[in-house]
């Protein structure tokens, strides 16, 4: 391959679609090759792709190579938009004729499923880019976005069972220091009670993470860096995804998260933290555990945490409640404890319409409910906190269909005193 067709060259093997081209070109196998812009060689799933080099085979043997330009992204958004829940090996698109019958067959969709409807608003909304007439920069951005997106989904789709703890820290980190060994034994004890690391991928306290947790245990959400490379450590695997843009990369980190844990770091490590308490403290990420990791002795967050009370929360910026999102932790031992007993009662959240659904581990009594009524009434809009049965829009998660459940009418003004209930959750479940 001449690697100066661009930058330099990142080949990602993708059978599937290079069984499709190669029908379309008349032959009876083929091999692609997805190029990139990247700085090194890289075999499991990069997300930018430019184009495809395909070595056509035929029954003669191999007819050379050919490159196929398509605009970037083009294949992997349309094959998933078009697939409606069938099996993919019965999804056909070697034609227009095909391609148009899908197409029809979203648009014309009048029944329940959400999919459908989600496919159409998707296909048209990249309709409405030719519309608005883009910028290519803009169209861009937009293609690569939702390639990256959609293929870091794949990815986690298979793993949604597990909780799972994103691990955050300096890359700079040596592995003779005493934060690399903390961040490896973190990585052993999450393993141990069942979770799964997601760490950036890269050196110091990432690859501390992926090493305590092994790789079979670990996600690497790594970014394209011109001075940054991955590891090694998960090369090859398929839980590696390669990001290209910081905002998407960080999506995933919370978006898949149950827990998420920061050892000490630069700039990069407090954006990411100050990312993840601010979408708790809005409500738009769900209720997790936040601890922060430091060293008997040390004063790294300790400091930090001063600078919060006596700066943002003396001048009103924060609000008390929001201080409880965040724990500050000395031992792997002790981190790992908070973490399990925020889900010793407490499972997960969802909101249904205008009631915000609790679902536990173990059953609360009828004077439980009473005293969360007496202590958070401020987080009720109209009635009260109760007992709930399973709700309709609940169906699709059947696993969680037997746990028991509480329910409210949440006004969404305060996520640190939703959280501040869930901690009042699990100290009530230690008196069950």
């Amino acid at each position: 391959i001449d690697s100066t067709a661009t930058e330099s060259c990142v080949a990602h093997f993708d059978t599937r679609a290079a069984m499709q081209i190669a029908r379309g070109a008349g032959v009876r196998m083929g091999l692609a090759i997805h190029l990139s812009s990247a700085s090194y060689l890289h075999i499991n799933g990069a997300a930018h792709r430019l184009g495809f080099v395909v070595l056509l085979m035929s029954r003669s043997g191999m007819l050379g190579p050919k490159v196929v330009w398509f605009p970037a992204g083009l294949v992997e958004l349309i094959v998933p938009v078009l697939n409606t829940g069938r099996k993919r090996a019965e999804l056909k698109l070697d034609t227009i004729q095909d391609v148009l019958a899908e197409v029809e067959e979203i648009y014309d969709f009048q029944g329940r499923d959400l999919r459908p409807w989600l496919y159409r608003e998707i296909l048209l909304n990249a309709l409405k880019c030719k519309r608005d007439e883009l910028d290519i920069l803009d169209l861009k951005v937009i293609n690569r976005a939702v390639d990256e997106f959609r293929y870091a989904v794949k990815v986690f789709k298979p793993y949604r069972s597990v909780r799972k703890v994103s691990i955050f820290g300096s890359a700079r980190t040596r592995e003779d220091e005493p934060y690399y060994d903390l961040a490896v034994q973190f990585g052993r004890l999450m393993t141990a009670q069942g979770f799964m690391a997601i760490t950036g991928a890269a050196s110091g306290i990432m690859k501390a993470g992926i090493e305590g947790a092994g790789p079979k245990n670990s996600f690497g959400v790594n970014i394209l860096l011109p001075s940054e490379e991955p590891n090694g450590v998960m090369q090859d695997d398929p839980k590696m995804i390669i990001f290209r843009y910081f905002f998407i990369r960080k999506i995933f980190f919370i978006m898949e998260a149950d827990a998420c844990a920061l050892f000490p770091g630069g700039f990069g490590t407090h954006d990411e933290g100050f990312e993840v308490l601010t979408l708790l403290q809005t409500g738009k990420a769900r209720p997790m555990p936040v601890v922060l990791m430091e060293l008997p002795g040390d004063d790294y967050w300790e400091s930090w945490d001063r600078f919060v009370r006596d700066q943002v929360l003396t001048r009103g910026f924060v609000s008390p409640e929001d201080l409880s999102l965040y724990k500050i932790t000395h031992s792997a031992e002790e981190a790992m404890a908070w973490i399990k007993s925020y889900y010793s009662t407490y499972h997960s959240v969802r909101q249904v319409r205008d009631r915000l659904v609790i679902r536990l581990e173990r059953k609360l009594s009828d004077g439980h409910v009473s005293r969360l009524n007496d202590s958070f009434s401020d987080l009720v809009e109209t009635g009260q906190i109760e007992k709930a049965a399973p709700l309709r829009q609940e169906k699709d998660e059947p696993d969680l269909w037997s746990k028991p459940r509480i329910s409210f009418r949440y006004n969404m003004k305060s996520a640190g005193r939703l959280n501040e209930m869930i901690l009042a959750i699990n100290e009530m479940g230690r008196e069950i």
